[in-house]
Protein backbone atom coordinates (compact mmCIF):
# COMPACT_ATOMS: atom_id res chain seq x y z
CA UNK A 1 0.00 0.00 0.00
CA UNK A 2 1.14 3.58 -0.76
CA UNK A 3 1.74 5.29 2.03
CA UNK A 4 1.75 9.37 1.45
CA UNK A 5 1.75 12.42 3.57
CA UNK A 6 2.92 15.86 3.97
CA UNK A 7 4.56 18.24 6.60
CA UNK A 8 1.97 19.00 9.20
CA UNK A 9 1.50 21.75 11.64
CA UNK A 10 1.71 21.68 15.53
CA UNK A 11 0.26 24.65 16.59
CA UNK A 12 -1.67 25.02 19.47
CA UNK A 13 0.16 21.44 21.18
CA UNK A 14 2.04 18.63 19.10
CA UNK A 15 -1.18 16.13 19.57
CA UNK A 16 -3.11 18.22 17.28
CA UNK A 17 -0.21 17.79 14.29
CA UNK A 18 -2.36 14.05 14.32
CA UNK A 19 -5.50 15.51 13.58
CA UNK A 20 -4.24 17.73 11.17
CA UNK A 21 -2.74 14.71 9.25
CA UNK A 22 -5.83 13.05 9.49
CA UNK A 23 -7.88 15.78 8.06
CA UNK A 24 -5.34 15.50 5.19
CA UNK A 25 -6.01 11.79 4.40
CA UNK A 26 -2.72 11.17 5.14
CA UNK A 27 -0.87 7.38 5.80
CA UNK A 28 1.93 8.77 7.54
CA UNK A 29 3.41 12.55 8.78
CA UNK A 30 6.36 14.50 9.26
CA UNK A 31 6.78 17.57 12.13
CA UNK A 32 8.52 19.73 13.52
CA UNK A 33 8.75 18.95 17.35
CA UNK A 34 9.04 23.15 18.52
CA UNK A 35 9.37 26.00 16.81
CA UNK A 36 12.16 25.71 14.00
CA UNK A 37 12.62 29.15 13.78
CA UNK A 38 14.75 29.62 17.14
CA UNK A 39 16.92 27.87 19.28
CA UNK A 40 14.92 27.97 22.45
CA UNK A 41 12.38 25.46 23.08
CA UNK A 42 9.60 24.05 25.74
CA UNK A 43 10.03 20.62 27.29
CA UNK A 44 7.08 18.53 26.25
CA UNK A 45 4.64 17.98 29.32
CA UNK A 46 3.39 14.29 30.19
CA UNK A 47 -0.05 15.20 29.09
CA UNK A 48 1.41 16.14 25.83
CA UNK A 49 3.27 12.98 24.85
CA UNK A 50 0.16 10.82 26.31
CA UNK A 51 -2.20 12.39 23.69
CA UNK A 52 -0.06 12.94 20.74
CA UNK A 53 1.17 9.06 21.06
CA UNK A 54 -2.53 7.85 22.22
CA UNK A 55 -3.87 10.11 18.85
CA UNK A 56 -1.07 8.49 17.01
CA UNK A 57 -1.91 4.88 17.42
CA UNK A 58 -5.54 5.58 17.33
CA UNK A 59 -4.93 7.24 13.82
CA UNK A 60 -3.51 4.27 12.24
CA UNK A 61 -0.88 6.71 10.85
CA UNK A 62 2.54 5.11 10.89
CA UNK A 63 5.47 6.23 10.57
CA UNK A 64 5.25 9.53 12.36
CA UNK A 65 8.91 11.68 11.34
CA UNK A 66 10.45 14.42 13.08
CA UNK A 67 12.58 17.11 11.05
CA UNK A 68 15.22 18.75 12.48
CA UNK A 69 14.71 22.71 13.14
CA UNK A 70 16.39 24.96 10.59
CA UNK A 71 19.00 26.49 12.79
CA UNK A 72 21.05 23.79 13.73
CA UNK A 73 24.25 23.00 11.22
CA UNK A 74 25.53 20.38 12.07
CA UNK A 75 28.35 21.32 9.96
CA UNK A 76 28.79 24.53 11.57
CA UNK A 77 32.96 26.18 11.57
CA UNK A 78 31.89 28.47 14.32
CA UNK A 79 31.92 26.55 17.86
CA UNK A 80 28.61 28.44 19.09
CA UNK A 81 26.78 27.95 16.66
CA UNK A 82 27.67 24.07 16.31
CA UNK A 83 27.96 23.87 19.96
CA UNK A 84 24.11 24.81 19.80
CA UNK A 85 23.32 22.22 16.75
CA UNK A 86 24.86 19.49 18.57
CA UNK A 87 22.64 19.92 21.63
CA UNK A 88 19.42 20.31 19.62
CA UNK A 89 20.33 17.05 17.62
CA UNK A 90 20.86 15.13 21.27
CA UNK A 91 17.57 16.70 22.44
CA UNK A 92 15.71 16.06 19.62
CA UNK A 93 16.78 12.42 19.72
CA UNK A 94 15.36 12.62 23.11
CA UNK A 95 12.03 14.17 21.84
CA UNK A 96 10.94 11.64 19.47
CA UNK A 97 12.30 8.72 22.02
CA UNK A 98 9.72 10.11 24.34
CA UNK A 99 7.00 10.82 21.82
CA UNK A 100 7.34 6.65 20.38
CA UNK A 101 8.85 8.75 16.66
CA UNK A 102 11.09 6.80 14.94
CA UNK A 103 12.77 8.39 12.51
CA UNK A 104 14.19 11.64 12.66
CA UNK A 105 15.51 13.82 9.41
CA UNK A 106 18.41 16.06 9.55
CA UNK A 107 20.06 17.90 6.97
CA UNK A 108 23.98 17.46 6.87
CA UNK A 109 24.47 21.67 6.83
CA UNK A 110 26.99 23.92 5.24
CA UNK A 111 30.59 23.99 5.92
CA UNK A 112 30.35 27.75 5.24
CA UNK A 113 33.24 28.08 2.85
CA UNK A 114 35.78 26.28 5.14
CA UNK A 115 36.01 23.14 3.09
CA UNK A 116 34.67 19.71 3.09
CA UNK A 117 36.95 17.99 5.06
CA UNK A 118 36.22 20.23 7.87
CA UNK A 119 32.50 19.62 7.32
CA UNK A 120 32.96 16.03 7.44
CA UNK A 121 34.92 15.92 10.66
CA UNK A 122 32.16 18.17 12.23
CA UNK A 123 29.37 16.42 11.04
CA UNK A 124 30.86 12.70 12.09
CA UNK A 125 31.73 14.08 15.58
CA UNK A 126 28.30 15.48 16.60
CA UNK A 127 26.58 12.54 15.86
CA UNK A 128 28.85 10.67 17.35
CA UNK A 129 28.11 12.95 20.50
CA UNK A 130 24.31 12.59 20.62
CA UNK A 131 24.42 9.22 19.71
CA UNK A 132 26.63 8.70 22.80
CA UNK A 133 24.68 10.91 25.03
CA UNK A 134 21.37 9.58 24.12
CA UNK A 135 21.30 5.69 23.45
CA UNK A 136 17.62 4.56 22.39
CA UNK A 137 15.76 3.33 19.42
CA UNK A 138 15.43 6.07 17.41
CA UNK A 139 16.92 6.10 13.68
CA UNK A 140 18.99 9.61 12.41
CA UNK A 141 18.44 9.74 8.62
CA UNK A 142 20.45 11.42 6.86
CA UNK A 143 18.94 13.96 3.81
CA UNK A 144 20.41 14.35 0.71
CA UNK A 145 21.31 17.96 -0.34
CA UNK A 146 20.57 19.59 -3.63
CA UNK A 147 24.48 20.14 -3.81
CA UNK A 148 23.99 24.41 -3.71
CA UNK A 149 27.39 26.01 -2.69
CA UNK A 150 29.01 24.94 0.58
CA UNK A 151 26.29 22.43 1.32
CA UNK A 152 27.22 19.05 2.79
CA UNK A 153 25.77 15.51 0.92
CA UNK A 154 24.95 16.70 -2.25
CA UNK A 155 26.61 12.69 -3.46
CA UNK A 156 25.29 10.01 -1.90
CA UNK A 157 29.69 8.55 -2.18
CA UNK A 158 29.65 11.73 0.63
CA UNK A 159 26.85 10.71 2.52
CA UNK A 160 28.90 7.07 3.12
CA UNK A 161 31.99 8.81 4.04
CA UNK A 162 30.01 10.54 6.94
CA UNK A 163 27.99 6.99 7.53
CA UNK A 164 31.64 5.06 7.98
CA UNK A 165 32.89 7.31 10.60
CA UNK A 166 29.72 6.89 12.81
CA UNK A 167 30.29 4.59 15.73
CA UNK A 168 26.72 3.28 15.71
CA UNK A 169 25.90 3.11 12.24
CA UNK A 170 22.49 0.64 13.34
CA UNK A 171 21.22 4.00 14.36
CA UNK A 172 21.82 5.53 10.36
CA UNK A 173 19.65 6.23 7.80
CA UNK A 174 18.34 7.94 5.11
CA UNK A 175 15.82 10.05 3.53
CA UNK A 176 15.66 10.52 -0.29
CA UNK A 177 14.58 13.83 -1.53
CA UNK A 178 13.79 13.77 -4.89
CA UNK A 179 13.83 17.21 -5.43
CA UNK A 180 17.34 17.94 -3.82
CA UNK A 181 18.85 14.85 -5.99
CA UNK A 182 17.45 15.75 -9.17
CA UNK A 183 18.88 19.41 -8.47
CA UNK A 184 22.24 17.44 -8.02
CA UNK A 185 22.61 15.97 -10.80
CA UNK A 186 20.92 12.41 -10.30
CA UNK A 187 18.13 11.60 -13.33
CA UNK A 188 15.26 10.09 -12.19
CA UNK A 189 12.74 11.05 -14.74
CA UNK A 190 13.50 7.50 -17.27
CA UNK A 191 13.24 4.26 -15.73
CA UNK A 192 16.25 3.70 -16.73
CA UNK A 193 18.21 6.79 -15.59
CA UNK A 194 16.00 6.16 -12.39
CA UNK A 195 17.17 2.45 -11.97
CA UNK A 196 20.70 3.41 -12.83
CA UNK A 197 20.35 6.10 -9.96
CA UNK A 198 18.81 3.20 -7.66
CA UNK A 199 21.65 1.06 -8.22
CA UNK A 200 24.60 3.90 -7.52
CA UNK A 201 22.72 4.53 -4.32
CA UNK A 202 22.69 0.36 -3.54
CA UNK A 203 26.40 0.43 -4.64
CA UNK A 204 28.00 3.42 -2.46
CA UNK A 205 24.96 3.12 0.93
CA UNK A 206 23.26 0.29 0.60
CA UNK A 207 19.39 0.35 -0.38
CA UNK A 208 18.55 -1.35 2.97
CA UNK A 209 19.54 2.09 4.77
CA UNK A 210 16.66 3.73 2.53
CA UNK A 211 13.99 4.45 5.23
CA UNK A 212 11.85 7.88 3.67
CA UNK A 213 10.98 9.34 0.59
CA UNK A 214 10.93 12.81 0.73
CA UNK A 215 9.07 13.34 -2.62
CA UNK A 216 9.21 16.73 -4.12
CA UNK A 217 9.23 18.09 -7.62
CA UNK A 218 12.09 20.50 -8.53
CA UNK A 219 11.83 24.38 -9.28
CA UNK A 220 15.20 24.05 -10.76
CA UNK A 221 16.52 21.81 -13.32
CA UNK A 222 18.89 18.64 -13.54
CA UNK A 223 22.04 19.67 -11.92
CA UNK A 224 20.92 23.29 -11.32
CA UNK A 225 22.04 23.46 -8.10
CA UNK A 226 18.48 24.94 -6.88
CA UNK A 227 17.15 23.71 -3.80
CA UNK A 228 13.35 24.79 -4.33
CA UNK A 229 10.36 22.59 -4.10
CA UNK A 230 7.31 22.22 -6.27
CA UNK A 231 3.82 20.82 -6.56
CA UNK A 232 4.37 17.36 -7.77
CA UNK A 233 4.06 17.38 -11.39
CA UNK A 234 4.43 21.25 -12.16
CA UNK A 235 8.42 20.71 -11.99
CA UNK A 236 10.59 19.83 -14.07
CA UNK A 237 10.80 16.27 -12.79
CA UNK A 238 7.21 16.44 -14.16
CA UNK A 239 4.24 14.03 -14.25
CA UNK A 240 5.55 11.27 -15.97
CA UNK A 241 8.88 11.98 -14.11
CA UNK A 242 6.82 10.64 -10.92
CA UNK A 243 5.09 8.05 -12.37
CA UNK A 244 8.30 6.35 -12.92
CA UNK A 245 9.51 6.89 -9.38
CA UNK A 246 6.39 6.10 -7.94
CA UNK A 247 6.17 2.91 -9.50
CA UNK A 248 10.28 1.64 -8.83
CA UNK A 249 10.10 -1.56 -6.15
CA UNK A 250 12.19 0.14 -3.60
CA UNK A 251 10.62 3.44 -3.88
CA UNK A 252 6.96 2.89 -3.84
CA UNK A 253 6.74 0.45 -0.61
CA UNK A 254 9.07 3.53 2.00
CA UNK A 255 6.73 6.08 3.34
CA UNK A 256 6.90 9.57 1.25
CA UNK A 257 6.84 13.18 2.92
CA UNK A 258 6.03 15.69 0.15
CA UNK A 259 7.44 18.78 1.37
CA UNK A 260 5.67 20.73 -1.67
CA UNK A 261 4.42 24.84 -1.55
CA UNK A 262 1.12 25.24 -0.47
CA UNK A 263 -0.52 28.57 -2.47
CA UNK A 264 -3.08 29.13 -4.95
CA UNK A 265 -2.15 26.34 -7.30
CA UNK A 266 -2.53 23.48 -4.56
CA UNK A 267 -2.81 22.55 -1.18
CA UNK A 268 -1.45 19.66 0.50
CA UNK A 269 -4.63 17.96 -0.22
CA UNK A 270 -4.19 18.19 -3.77
CA UNK A 271 -0.38 17.18 -3.63
CA UNK A 272 -1.48 14.24 -2.36
CA UNK A 273 -4.58 13.32 -4.25
CA UNK A 274 -2.02 14.03 -7.53
CA UNK A 275 0.55 11.33 -6.05
CA UNK A 276 -2.07 8.95 -5.72
CA UNK A 277 -3.86 9.50 -9.28
CA UNK A 278 -0.30 9.11 -10.55
CA UNK A 279 0.09 5.88 -9.04
CA UNK A 280 -3.37 5.01 -10.41
CA UNK A 281 -2.20 5.88 -13.92
CA UNK A 282 1.25 4.49 -13.25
Amino acid sequence: MLRVGVHVSIAGSIDKAVERAVEKGCDTFQIFSRNPRGWRYKALTDTEIREFIKKVELSGIAPAVVHMPYLPNLAAPDDKVYNRSVASLTEELRRCDSLQIPYLVTHLGSHRGYGKAKGFERIVNAINTAFSEVDNGVMLLLENTAGTKNSMGGTFEDIQHIIERIEHRERIGICFDTCHAFAAGYELRTEKSLKDVIKHFDAVIGLEHLKLIHLNDSKGGLNSRLDRHEHIGLGYIGEDGFRTILSEEHIKKLPMILETPVDARRGDIENIAKVRELVGNG
